[in-house]
């Protein structure tokens, strides 16, 4: 048998729906790591994180977690660059991101957690470093954030690629799915990959909406009973990030 990703079988005799099993098995493992990549290289072509910034991962059918290696380029990254750790923190292979506690408290405190991505879209960072006070973005504003996220908190300032960053952000999970991380960056968990992307883009996308409001006049809020009627809505849509 041919060349296989990160401990696939090889060399081995089997039978043919047990080759089968085993052909499929990689197949599917190789669109997980390529599905890792694209995200990654939309998250550097849309501006959201810069050179090496940012990490992705992917909880494996199988427990283990595929996550984006450190000090590689998010827009030129390979799937075979992808490293492998367990949910534990074992490195199986590769040199995982520096931020990967982050990532495994996340996976610890959301048991519906299969997909965690990290970047630094630069208006929602700008936000934190220009209202050191605010402890969310506003959610009262506009419908799209009401409906798509709920509530953004931002997370206290937590020095990158340490056990404070997944202590920081444990008594938000596993209510929240869209962080902000004060001075520092945007994490989303999702049940897809797809949800994961789409929470940091929504997040940016709405802080670019804020710092215009804010250079044309100032921010205001919708009514508050439309206020508590969008939040009955997104109640009954469910907790995914749309």
């Amino acid at each position: 048998m041919g060349k296989t990703l990160a401990g696939g079988v090889a060399g081995r005799i089997l039978c043919p729906d047990a080759r089968g099993s085993v052909v499929n098995q990689e197949r599917e493992l190789a669109a997980e790591l390529e599905a890792i990549c694209d995200v990654c290289r939309r998250l550097s072509a849309r501006n959201l994180l810069a050179a090496a910034d940012g990490n992705v991962s992917v909880r494996l059918g199988d427990g283990r977690i595929a996550i984006t290696p450190s000090g590689v380029n998010k827009a030129t990254i390979r799937p075979e660059q992808i490293a492998f750790m367990t949910i534990s923190g074992s490195v199986l292979s590769g040199r995982p991101s520096s931020e990967r506690l982050m990532h495994l408290a996340i996976y610890d405190a959301c048991g519906d957690a299969r997909a965690v991505v990290h970047a630094h879209p630069p208006t929602a960072i700008a936000w934190t470093v220009a209202r050191p006070g605010w402890t969310e973005l506003p959610a009262d504003v506009l419908p799209e954030v009401a409906l798509g996220v709920g509530r953004i908190p931002i997370v206290p300032y937590a020095r990158p690629g340490t056990d404070a960053v997944g202590s920081a952000l444990r008594a938000l999970l596993p209510r929240h799915r869209a962080l902000i991380l004060a001075r520092h960056g945007v994490v989303c968990w999702g049940e897809t990959l797809a949800e994961g992307y789409d929470g940091v883009e929504r997040i940016e996308h709405v802080a670019q909406i804020l710092k215009s409001a804010e250079e044309l006049g100032g921010l205001t809020s919708l009514p508050p009973a439309e206020v508590a009627a969008l939040a009955s809505m997104r109640e009954a849509l469910g907790p995914r990030l749309r």
